[in-house]
């Protein structure tokens, strides 16, 4: 049977954790918890599940502590797994993980993994977000995560990547309240993201020049060569008319229509603002733009 270490970043997961951590434990030999310090029983849930747990300060850059930990586990199985503390797997997941993985050739480098995203208790199932494919699973010294700020994925240098069919669900707990605090700091760094590229304030991994997930890459492609040319402001309407009416948003449950329009169109306004702001208290100074990030946003870039 093949080896697999799991890595989650953890801050204050109480409300999650042991969810994740029991989801993993029929396929996973190793599990590690690399937490920034968290102030509730978070550290405690991990020991007590028989995680081993790392603490390393958060520095805003969920790449950066992300290799962190790759780098910092001391990882000697096959293979190494991502997944967030908010996610887990179910049965059919876990099963099939367990039973492909020891059989696959050693050109695979990496597997992707199906997420689905339940919002409330109701799982979404239009708005193009159904599904996602993320390349979750590699082998073990052979993936990093890209240098950016905001939708980040592991990179490979090379090899073959395949899907498994079964999907891991992706089920955030926390209030409301919590999610719009937690999609402020986000509209941040997704700013700060876009005004690196624009202005390139550090180097960034060019993701389609990397094996990856073909989904990932042509997402990214439309956001930097369509999405990102239109004006701001405008987008965010654009793409909220087409997730919610083309892509058939309103056909999900009422209470999936609130996470349509507050991840689809009210955070992407947010961003879109952020950046303009930026823009327009530097005037398009470079170093200024850095220094705000690094100093007034909290935010530091991977070195």
């Amino acid at each position: 049977m093949a080896s697999i270490t799991a890595i989650i970043l953890t801050y204050n997961e109480e409300l999650h954790l042991e969810r994740c951590i029991k989801s993993l434990q029929s396929f996973c030999s190793r599990i590690c918890v690399v937490d920034s310090y968290s102030t509730d029983q978070t550290i405690e849930i991990a020991k007590s599940l028989g995680a081993d747990v790392f603490q390393n300060a958060w520095e805003n850059n969920y790449a950066k502590q992300l290799n962190w930990a790759i780098n910092h586990c001391q990882i000697a199985t096959d293979w190494t797994l991502r997944v967030d503390a908010d996610e887990y797997f179910p049965k059919a997941a876990q099963d099939e993980i367990s039973n492909q993985i020891s059989q696959l050739t050693n050109e695979i480098v990496g597997i992707e993994l199906l997420r689905r995203i339940v919002f409330k208790g109701s799982m979404i199932r239009f708005g193009g977000f159904k599904e996602f494919k993320l390349l979750r699973i590699w082998r073990t010294g052979q993936g990093i995560c890209e240098q950016r700020l905001m939708d980040e994925h592991i990179v490979l240098d090379g090899g073959v990547v395949i899907s498994f069919n079964h999907y891991l669900i992706d089920e955030n707990l926390n209030s409301m309240h919590w999610w719009v605090q937690k999609h402020n700091n986000y509209a941040r760094r997704e700013a700060a993201d876009a005004i690196n590229l624009e202005y390139h304030l550090m180097e960034t991994t060019n993701l389609e020049e990397k094996a990856g997930v073909k989904q990932a890459i042509l997402k990214r492609v439309f956001k930097n060569q369509v999405y990102n040319k239109l004006p701001l402001g405008l987008r965010p309407l654009l793409y909220f008319f087409y997730r919610f009416f083309i892509r058939l948003g309103f056909l999900d449950h009422p209470k999936v229509w609130i996470f349509h329009f507050m991840q689809g169109l009210w955070y992407r306004l947010l961003v879109d603002m952020t950046i303009y702001e930026l823009k327009s208290q530097t005037k398009g100074d470079k170093e200024m733009m850095k220094k705000i990030i690094l100093n007034d946003w909290n935010i530091k870039f991977e070195e």
